[in-house]
């Protein structure tokens, strides 16, 4: 079986999707399209099945899938261990901003302790974009939240979101609520704005951006009220007021490329996933 098509087979198995595994893989949808063609038939069985308009995986599928990763790591394996020299890894990690001072100083503190002449890049961005930097290979790691349905990605921690606001403000008695929120791709942009709108209750936007230091920075002078993750609030005061709209829990992961030039193995970022959630359910 051919390294490429397995490498292929896995980004869409992490995905779901053949068009950001081309994405991933640096390929036209046509060619793994071709590449999986021919997987099926070295290994002689259908690897998938399509359920309305979606693809899944058949049994057989699953079972590859398996093999699929355990064949990659072992190459990968072989690789790191055959390097004479210690060269300087390059790891490129994308961080959503909300999470920069909560997950990521620990997270940089686990990828140094376990890699050795590491060199880290980090990019901030919203999870959404960081995805499709990891898909068009402009990344190597990203740190992004997912519903609790998706399988994408190691499990870091889980995180709720929260109606957040200044002390002593009086926002809440106002005839027209005023908030700040994150920019439109941010779940809790979604839960907020159309909590309120099927509560009726007339609110305005005072600003939304991408940055959780410039809406904290708003919220905490009174401005407005927030919604976001409860570990990107800091200091800011949660409101626990019944009339506000839920907003909903999610899961922080982090996910790696599936291009072959990424310097990290998935079975060290599964590891890493595992020390980072032991040690946040020791604090």
């Amino acid at each position: 079986m051919d390294l490429d098509a397995l490498r292929s087979f896995i980004a869409f198995v992490e995905t779901g999707s053949f068009t950001r595994a081309a994405a991933q893989m640096h390929r036209t949808q046509s060619a793994i399209s071709m590449q999986m063609k021919k997987l099926q038939q070295d290994v002689g069985q259908t690897l998938f099945m399509k359920e309305g308009r979606q693809l899944n995986l058949t049994a057989e599928g699953v079972v590859l899938a398996g093999y699929a990763r355990q064949i990659i790591h072992l190459q990968e394996h072989a690789i790191a261990n055959l390097s004479s020299t210690a060269l300087q890894v390059v790891l490129r990690l994308g961080c959503p901003d909300d999470y920069a001072e909560s997950i990521l100083p620990r997270l940089v503190q686990l990828l140094h302790q376990h890699i050795e002449h590491l060199e880290l890049n980090i990019t901030c961005a919203s999870s959404s974009e960081l995805q499709h930097l990891l898909d068009q290979g402009l990344l190597d790691l990203a740190v992004v939240s997912r519903t609790p349905l998706s399988e994408a990605g190691y499990l870091l921690c889980h995180d709720k979101g929260t109606w957040v606001g200044a002390e002593h403000s009086d926002l809440l008695s106002r005839s027209t609520l005023s908030i700040a929120v994150f920019k439109r791709d941010c779940r809790y942009h979604q839960a907020a704005i159309e909590g309120l709108l099927k509560q009726k209750r007339a609110f305005k936007i005072i600003a939304s951006s991408g940055s959780a230091s410039a809406l904290r920075g708003l919220i905490k002078n009174g401005l407005a009220i927030g919604a976001m993750a409860n570990l990107s609030r800091n200091d800011l005061p949660a409101l626990n007021d019944p009339l506000l709209p839920f907003l909903p829990n999610v899961e922080i992961v982090i996910i790696k490329s599936n291009a072959k030039a990424c310097a990290i193995s998935d079975e060290r970022v599964q590891f890493i996933a595992q020390r980072f959630r032991q040690e946040i359910n020791l604090i």
